[in-house]
Parts: C-alpha cells; structure tokens; sequence
C-alpha cells in the first residue's frame, strides 16, 4: 500500500491570510528540492483573503506547472489539508504551513530520508533539540512536552513531536486512511493512525518560530479537543482506521 520507491512529492500549503510568508515558502522549497518537486496544492477557502488570492495567482504566473489551487468544501485546515491528500499525485505528499511557522529550509530533510525509507513517514520534531521555540508561549510549550510523553507511552512509541503538523507521507497510505477530523487535532491524527497502522514513523530535528504576519487560528483550548481523537484511534480496530475495502494486512509493516 505505502510506495518501495521516492519519484516525487506533492507540497500542501493551505493558505488564510499569509502572503511573503507563502511566496518565500515556496521559494525556498524550490531552491532546495526543485528536481523533486511534483506540485504545491495550494488550498484556499471563503475566508482566504484577496491579498492572498493575489500572491496564489503571482505564483500562478511564476510557476504554471506546479500550482494547482484547490477551493475546500469541508471546513477549517484539516478539511482543507484532507481534500488536498485526495488530489496529490506524487509518491509522496508534504504537509507544510504557509505562514514559516514550519521551517521550509528543512524540507530537503525530509526529501532525504524518503529516499532511504520510502515506506515510512518522515516527520519532524521540534524536540530533538534544544532551543528549537522561538517566540512559543512558555505555559503552551510545557503543556505541549506534557501531553507528546503522555501520547508517546500510550501508543507505546518513541515520538517526540506528534502534533506537529510539518510531516512527509506515502501518497497511497493518506489515500486510504478514513480521516475524521477537520480542526487542528487532525495534525495529531495524520500519525496516530498511521502507528496503530504499524508503519515505521522517522523524526528529523526542525525548529518553530512565530508566524510573521496573520494571526493563529488554533486557540489554547482548542487543545483539548486533541484527546477525543487521541483516545479512540488507541484503542480502535485497524479495519475502522482504513476506507472501505482496503484489507489492512496490505499496509506495509516495517
């Protein structure tokens, strides 16, 4: 089901109200990844706002083979990001932010070890080293380590970042996994499902910085809203995980 070779990988960028973050975005992954780049879906809503419009469409004209923009019919980012898995058409999918909250300099990583494991997620970790929250609120970052320990044991892995939404994906496996969630939780649920589907997840080192322009649109206590997810996929069975009529035995265990 998961992909035994890296051809290509289609970038995600869902866009609200972002604008130089989302050109350098681009630029950058381009200027690391160019050769293996298939396309950026780039994913818009009502609420994108015009001036946002008008940097997709500069975009447009600078890069007319690689941008497809995608207007959602689901809501918030995870609904956005879902319908966005569906339309991918590399052997992997990158999930990145457009606002430089996900440090696109570290793309290239994730490239790398796609590479050599293309079986597996390729996820990054804001943990792995130290003075890697630039600009994080101090009470939100120790709830955050909380809750990654609690969630790591449960789940009986080694994850140091689950909810981190910065993350490379066999393309086959985000097709066929049944995605509930349309909020926030659903970064946390894009690795939840995959463990308890036995696939080998790989965690590079990255670092996050505080958005330049725009405002958040995850609150604080849209955090609680993580554990419903969290407790349900733990404990549910494999086959509920997956769309119809694909055999779980035929995800690839590594």
């Amino acid at each position: 089901m998961t992909n035994s070779i890296f051809r290509s990988a289609s970038v995600i960028l869902p866009v609200m109200d972002e604008t130089i973050s989302l050109t350098k975005t681009v630029e950058i992954v381009l200027r690391d990844c160019s050769s293996d780049i298939h396309e950026f879906i780039i994913a818009v809503g009502d609420r994108t706002l015009p001036a946002s419009m008008a940097t997709i469409e500069e975009l447009k004209q600078r890069f007319p083979n690689l941008i497809t923009v995608h207007h959602q019919k689901l809501p918030f980012a995870g609904g956005a990001i879902r319908e966005a898995f569906a339309l991918a058409r590399g052997s992997h999918t990158i999930l990145l932010a457009s606002d430089l909250e996900t440090d696109p300099n570290d793309t290239y990583k994730l490239i790398a070890e796609a590479k050599k494991y293309p079986e597996a997620i390729v996820a990054t970790s804001r943990w792995l080293q130290a003075n890697s929250f630039n600009g994080y609120n101090q009470i939100k970052l120790f709830a955050n380590w909380i809750f990654q320990k609690f969630f790591s044991t449960l789940y009986g892995v080694t994850l140091t970042d689950m909810t981190f939404g910065y993350r490379l994906f066999p393309t086959k496996l985000i097709q066929a996994i049944n995605w509930e969630e349309v909020r926030h939780p659903f970064f946390f649920e894009t690795i939840i499902k995959p463990i308890r589907l036995g696939i080998q997840v790989i965690e590079v080192p990255t670092t996050w910085g505080a958005r330049i322009e725009g405002e958040s649109h995850n609150s604080f206590f849209r955090n609680f809203e993580y554990f419903p997810i969290g407790f349900k996929v733990r404990f549910a069975q494999a086959n509920s995980l997956l769309k119809p009529n694909i055999d779980p035995k035929k995800i690839t265990h590594n």
